[in-house]
């Protein structure tokens, strides 16, 4: 009972204090909501005036108004942006819908309708991916993907690849039978009735082709687009094809142990012992001490420098107590491929990684890795493609001296070129290699002789691993092109001297060399008359 009294005495005071708040909330409002002048102070009516009333009421209802539409507006603001929000959302949602990631496309049999109609939502957000309707933004000139233009006789090509030809009939069958197909593809869709007009169709052939180009970008697909001959002298039909990429399967998942694979490195030498010493330093420091899993086989002809290299041989094996080599000695004429061949069925142990080598080749322990990783008896032969050095007096011939040989190998333009012409330097099994022949024996001397090794395993089941390896280097040496070779050999050989040397820009700048000269001296006269 007493709360309840105290309360009702106290509810009068509360009453009063709630009016006096409102009323000094409403003149503060008043106050903030007079409109100033650039320097004046708000105005308010004068208190005493007869209007002071009809004052405040406009200047209220004038406030009012504005803040009423300055909410209405913001909104409307905040009602667009919320609807613009929700169809981005259902935009993005509709495209995860039709598009699903690659890695949630399960070709599953079980739901064979529903593993298509994913796949086939892929290969269209690859048109939409891929620049076939508009182009993209790119960073770099470097980062445009050139086309090759192609007729029906030549294709036109700035990757000259091992041919070098920047024109040249298609002479890969993968690459002929691509642009067969999409001519064909091109007539047939030129040929299909439209369903509109009642005249009789023209009927198109590979004849009317007049050009077309294509470029491929790798996560994508193949852009072609042809053009046609069309009903008048000025009028053409283009036709654009796309050949998009499928998403990436797994195949495989294996653990691969290479710890008891043995590489039998197979020399075949005459001669050039100082050479030999060199490649021996190479062999002792990669093979030996990093690598441990490693045999030599050196097949020497002719008996001149013989003790020298032998010696080499047997002061490695002593200082490293490395007792994996064998030393073979023909007395005749040397023929690289009859002492790769001999060095390779003088094995009698079990199946062996060959890697067929040359003493002025310089590897490293991670090519042996990639020796043994790229080789699989029965299914697989490794092809590397090295990097060449060039001449290193002419590379560094404005320096005070040459660098040592491990600071020399860089892979770079200025110092090398990747030797896609060679075959030479290889790696199989020694099953494979007697299974499909070995070396064609009547080759002699230089060169040849592993063109026809690498031929055979290309008309074989055998997969060819044809790629450029890091670990892997030519050694410049000064090359001689001897009369007793065929014209053929000696052809290729001048072609590969040539090539040895150095760029293209370095060579014109021997060429232009006393040009330059004379350059820099009016140059200097010039300066000193200044």
């Amino acid at each position: 009972m007493m709360l309840r009294r105290g309360f009702i005495l106290f509810l009068p005071r509360l009453v009063g204090l709630l009016v006096v708040a409102c009323c000094s909330m409403s003149i503060v409002y008043m106050l903030a909501c007079t409109p100033k002048g650039d320097n004046q102070q708000p105005s308010l009516p004068r208190v005493h005036s007869p209007t002071v009333k009809e004052g405040y009421e406009a200047i209220l209802q004038e406030r009012e108004e504005q803040h009423r539409n300055y909410i209405i507006s913001l909104k409307k603001q905040i009602a667009q942006l919320k609807a613009e929000l929700q169809g981005r959302t259902e935009q993005l949602k509709n495209l995860q819908n039709q598009y699903p990631d690659p890695l949630d496309i399960q070709l599953d049999h079980s739901k064979q309708e529903q593993a298509q109609a994913n796949l086939l939502a892929f290969l269209r957000s690859q048109v939409d991916k891929a620049e076939v309707h508009s182009g993209v933004k790119l960073s770099t000139e470097y980062a445009a993907v050139p086309f090759e233009s192609f007729t029906l006789q030549k294709v036109y090509q700035l990757e000259t690849g091992l041919t070098r030809h920047p024109e040249e009939k298609p002479v890969r069958k993968d690459k002929r039978d691509e642009l067969i197909e999409v001519i064909e593809l091109a007539v047939g869709s030129l040929n299909k009735p439209d369903g509109v007009s009642k005249a009789k169709p023209r009927v198109y052939t590979a004849s009317d082709f007049v050009e077309g180009i294509y470029r491929t970008e790798k996560n994508k697909g193949t852009l072609y687009e042809l053009t046609f001959k069309g009903d008048a002298k000025h009028q053409f039909k283009k036709i654009v094809l796309f050949r998009p990429f499928g998403p990436v399967m797994k195949v495989k998942n294996e653990n691969v142990n290479m710890a008891d694979t043995l590489i039998n490195v197979i020399v075949p030498l005459a001669k050039r012992a100082s050479k030999f010493r060199q490649f021996m330093q190479n062999f002792r420091e990669m093979g030996i001490q990093q690598d441990g899993r490693i045999h030599l086989t050196v097949v020497y002809f002719g008996k001149e420098q013989m003790n020298e290299v032998k010696s080499i041989l047997e002061n490695t094996s002593k200082s490293a107590n490395f007792k994996n080599f064998t030393f073979i000695q023909l007395n005749e004429e040397f023929s690289r491929g009859k002492g790769l061949d001999v060095g390779a069925r003088f094995w009698k142990g079990n199946n062996v990684v060959l890697f067929f080598c040359d003493v002025d080749i310089y590897f490293t322990a991670e090519f042996l890795n990639s020796c043994r990783l790229n080789t699989q008896p029965g299914k697989k032969v490794f092809y590397p493609v090295l990097f060449s050095q060039y001449n290193p007096s002419i590379i560094y011939g404005h320096h005070d001296s040459i660098p040592s040989l491990e600071q020399q190998l860089i892979i770079k333009k200025e110092t090398g070129f990747w030797r896609d012409f060679g075959f030479g330097m290889t790696c199989q099994y020694r099953s494979d290699f007697i299974n499909i022949g070995g070396f064609d024996l009547d080759i002699k001397g230089w060169g040849g002789e592993d063109v026809h090794l690498y031929r055979k395993y290309l008309h074989s089941n055998l997969m060819v691993i044809r790629t450029p390896v890091r670990g892997l280097f030519h050694l410049w040496h000064e090359k001689q092109c001897l009369d007793e070779l065929t014209p053929e050999q000696y052809k290729m050989c001048m072609q590969s001297k040539a090539m040895n040397e150095a760029s293209h820009g370095q060579l014109g700048m021997l060429v232009f060399k006393q040009e330059i000269e004379t350059h820099l001296h009016r140059q200097k006269l010039r300066s000193k008359k200044t």
